[in-house]
């Protein structure tokens, strides 16, 4: 939620009346629709019927728009339970406008949970992957950011990215979430090789071998 509301202050002001798909919409934990800006037409879409849902997809690989309908698509942990979230990522490219946007949120790490399977962590460099993907495929996207966020009250570090459909656009958003944001791990933007705040190990993991640590101080003082 926290991040999805950095999300759109960030490229969708208040009062833009933007088309806005979210893929995976129902209602399970809380909803990102209720962050999305005032103004936007907000459309939820997911595979079974829910609070939240709008539309019911026949197939998940395929969305029930025209191209390039759409201002903004959003979907947050959902590409773990997709079996070919490549081929997602192709149909949400599609329907997007040339200037359209895509956010996208999906655990870097974490309990293995299925809804109802689940297949994927995305890592650092994963964002950057897709593009390559849809660029075989004859797409020309950028991606703007990504970051891993940090832990808040549980064991998940969410991996963000923010695409653009279409690179030429990029330069209609000059605003990053990594501008205002100082709480995330292996942050990448736009056109940069470099990885901000890098962190090779987990949260939770590092956490253990902090513990690992102070326990075995304590064996040899014993």
């Amino acid at each position: 939620m926290a991040n999805a509301s950095l999300f759109f202050q960030t490229y969708i002001p208040d009062g833009e009346k933007k088309v806005i798909v979210e893929i995976g919409s129902q209602n399970v934990n809380g909803s990102i629709r209720e962050v999305a800006p005032k103004g936007a037409k907000y459309i939820g879409v997911d595979f079974a019927k829910g609070k939240g849902v709008d539309i019911i997809l026949d197939d998940p690989y395929t969305l029930p728009f025209d191209n390039e309908s759409i201002d903004v698509c959003v979907s947050s942990s959902v590409f773990e339970h997709s079996e070919m979230f490549w081929l997602l990522f192709l149909e949400i490219l599609r329907i997007l406008k040339p200037s359209g946007l895509f956010y996208l949120n999906v655990p870097s790490n974490g309990n293995f949970h299925r809804y109802p399977v689940d297949c994927w962590r995305f890592y650092p460099d994963s964002g950057n992957a897709l593009v390559t993907w849809a660029k075989r495929n004859n797409y020309s996207p950028a991606m703007l950011e990504s970051f891993v966020s940090h832990q808040t009250s549980d064991v998940w570090n969410d991996f963000v990215a923010v695409f653009a459909k279409e690179n030429v656009h990029a330069i209609e958003y000059p605003n990053r979430i990594l501008q205002i944001k100082k709480d995330f791990y292996n942050g990448i933007l736009q056109n940069s090789q470099e990885i901000l705040n890098l962190n090779v190990f987990p949260e939770d993991l590092k956490k253990l071998i902090v513990i690992k640590q102070i326990i075995d101080k304590q064996v040899k003082v014993l």
